[in-house]
């Protein structure tokens, strides 16, 4: 494939970061989902039913936001609390709400099967830490067990190393190796290897990029689009092409997942395990028509901008339809807390549906626990031209609900 001359990625280009709500919320009415979810799967793995648990014997690797016990009373709808000594056990709402899931898990294990396979299919070793891929499971929508009950069942696929530390590739399959931006070129007017394929862009309203900024990317976008399975290695370091190939790779990343983002703490792991160059990280801020970084919930995360139309999934993943409806379990708790409690709730809707501890009684140094203000770090408020998205704020008091539906 003849690529055009290689140049120096300009690094004195800054692209500046701009706040998007409808995003932010995307990432911020998860707040508290992965303990939930994580002390659930405790809970329904007990035997026998009713799958009671002394609250000391809740893992410590569950990372609660606080003390368990005050956790666990946040969310009366799903999990039900006995004293003397303390036990939880899951409300019927949430053993039912478990047995869906089930059944969901079960309906996509090829899909999820297929979806791991071409991320370690991704990584140059065709391996990857089985550690890092635990980390991974609910972002790729596998099953708590999945290393019992998903991989023995594919032989052809998965082995692990003799040590047990990696999870390796043992079929690597041509078919699979399409991402999803050569589906996309393919499915609007054909694709062949070594084609230009330009990243679709989204940008908030009134975004404006330096006008330097804008003809390096245009030029950018014209590359040809190497494919994340396809070798690197030959690609000249800090170039231009290098660096739309990484892009490549951190699209087709995102894009395996099931909500379409991950933490970013998580994705440089994962990008370190895949071995792309130096300097990767920076590649995301670098291109915020492709990718959005969230500051909610004291953390970073990646948000793979062409998968959202606001605040809802273009293409939902059933695991995702699963996922609100446990949300909307935590919120019909917090609910019936701040009536038995008889408190004042005036708190905005859009407040109620992302998560905020409305309805349950707190001391004033426990509110700092909820204070989310975005801490945004100055390195990472780069210098343009960029307001706000002041239209993005959308009424989502019904949003989950609406996710659900969709």
């Amino acid at each position: 494939m003849h690529l055009p001359p290689l140049r120096r990625v300009p690094a004195a280009l800054r692209v500046p970061w701009v706040r998007e709500r409808a995003l932010d919320h995307v990432v911020e009415r998860e707040r508290h989902l992965v303990p939930f979810l994580l002390a659930k799967d405790v809970l329904l793995a007990a035997t026998p039913p009713p799958h009671a648990v002394p609250l000391h014997s809740l893992p410590s690797t569950i990372p609660f936001p606080f003390r368990p016990l005050r956790f666990l009373r946040l969310y009366p709808s799903a999990f039900a609390l006995s004293p003397h000594p303390i036990e939880v056990s899951p409300t019927p709402r949430l053993s039912a709400l478990h047995a869906a899931e089930a059944q969901v898990v079960d309906a996509t294990v090829p899909d999820a099967a297929d979806r791991l396979l071409r991320l370690l299919m991704l990584a140059p070793s065709r391996a990857l830490p089985l550690r890092l891929v635990a980390r991974l499971r609910l972002d790729l929508g596998l099953a708590s067990d999945f290393q019992r009950s998903l991989l023995p069942n594919y032989p052809d696929y998965f082995a692990l190393s003799p040590d047990g530390s990696l999870l390796e590739l043992v079929c690597y399959r041509k078919d699979l190796a399409v991402s999803s931006m050569q589906s996309y070129a393919q499915r609007t007017g054909g694709y062949k290897v070594g084609d230009v394929v330009a990243f679709p862009l989204s940008f908030p309203r009134g975004f404006e990029l330096d006008k330097k900024v804008r003809k390096w990317l245009d030029e950018w976008q014209r590359l040809p689009y190497i494919s994340p399975y396809e070798d690197g290695s030959h690609l000249t370091p800090r170039s231009d092409i290098t660096e739309k190939r990484t892009v490549a790779v951190l699209h087709e990343v995102l894009s395996l997942t099931v909500g379409k983002k991950m933490e970013k703490e998580v994705l440089v792991k994962l990008g370190e395990a895949l071995r792309l160059p130096p300097g990767f990280r920076k590649v995301v801020a670098k291109h915020p028509g492709i990718f959005y970084i969230s500051h909610k919930l004291r953390t970073q995360t990646v948000v793979l901008r062409e998968s959202y139309r606001r605040h809802m999934l273009v293409d939902k993943h059933p695991m995702m339809g699963i996922r609100y409806q446990y949300m909307h379990l935590m919120h019909m708790g917090k609910e019936e807390v701040g009536k038995g409690k008889g408190k004042d709730r005036r708190s905005s809707r859009s407040e109620q549906i992302i998560g905020e501890e409305f309805g349950a009684t707190v001391d004033d140094d426990e509110n700092e626990e909820y204070d989310d203000e975005d801490d945004v770090a100055e390195d990472d408020m780069e210098v343009g031209v960029a307001s706000e998205d002041q239209d993005s704020d959308d009424d989502v008091d019904e949003d989950i609900k609406e996710q659900i539906s969709h």
